[in-house]
């Protein structure tokens, strides 16, 4: 989806009671939450909005959240209403908050619209994971649980502390492994080389972006930076 130039990477709808209306309430509405390779495009979304407003819920829910995050992580049955909010189907007469990730060229910005409470955006970024996976909803918890300890700003930072990467370009996060073998220069649809390739690989690399060997000057921080981050993505054990 394009939007004024910008491509739609993650969204999600959440709709919740109106404020000063006395009903709690809290519902999904449209969601594009790809998760895949975790935490994807969707996880980094879903962090996000925990990240935003956590702060803002009332301390003594805190711990609720927390284990309304373990049970969903599970698959436990989720007892209705909680946190002082039922969770429904029905979306008549709520409002809605649209949180989204989009991508301009490689970079990658968060844009929320958030017209309720702090705690209905963090009870809909929760319930939204409820709706993945089982296999997902266990890669993606500790994302939202991560989230939870942010305490910094909600920008490139936080991806990278989510994402577990310094290199924060759309190609990088979308696919960290096809990323790294493309950077080392392996076939991206070859076999998995061995840690010994990729050590043998990087070492190569480096010494031909390294200055003192004729790489260029401008560019070599961020080439050599590039060829850690590949290291390190492809030396991981898989999952």
């Amino acid at each position: 989806m394009d939007l004024n130039g910008k491509v739609l990477l993650a969204e999600l709808e959440i709709w919740h009671t109106r404020p000063a209306v006395p009903t709690r309430r809290v519902a999904l509405g449209h969601m594009v939450l790809p998760v895949d390779p975790a935490p994807g495009f969707g996880g980094l979304l879903l962090g996000a909005i925990v990240a935003e407003n956590l702060f803002g819920v009332d301390d003594d829910l805190v711990d609720d959240v927390h284990r309304l995050l373990a049970q969903v992580e599970t698959g436990d049955r989720i007892v209705q209403p909680r946190l002082r909010h039922r969770f429904q189907v029905d979306r008549h007469g709520l409002a809605m908050s649209r949180h989204r990730l989009l991508g301009v060229g490689e970079n990658i910005s968060f844009d929320f619209h958030s017209v309720g409470i702090d705690l209905v955006q963090v009870l809909g970024a929760i319930y939204a994971v409820e709706r993945l996976a089982l296999d997902h909803r266990r890669t993606i918890v500790p994302v939202l649980q991560k989230a939870a300890r942010w305490r910094g700003p909600i920008g490139p930072q936080l991806i990278a502390y989510l994402a577990d990467s310094e290199m924060l370009s759309l190609a990088a996060l979308a696919d960290p492994r096809s990323w790294a073998l493309d950077v080392l220069g392996f076939d991206v649809n070859g076999k998995r080389p061995s840690k010994r390739e990729v050590t043998a690989r990087f070492r190569e690399c480096m010494r031909d972006v390294h200055p003192d060997h004729g790489g260029d000057h401008v560019d070599a921080a961020k080439a050599m930076s590039d060829l850690a981050e590949a290291r390190r993505v492809l030396s991981k054990k898989p999952d």
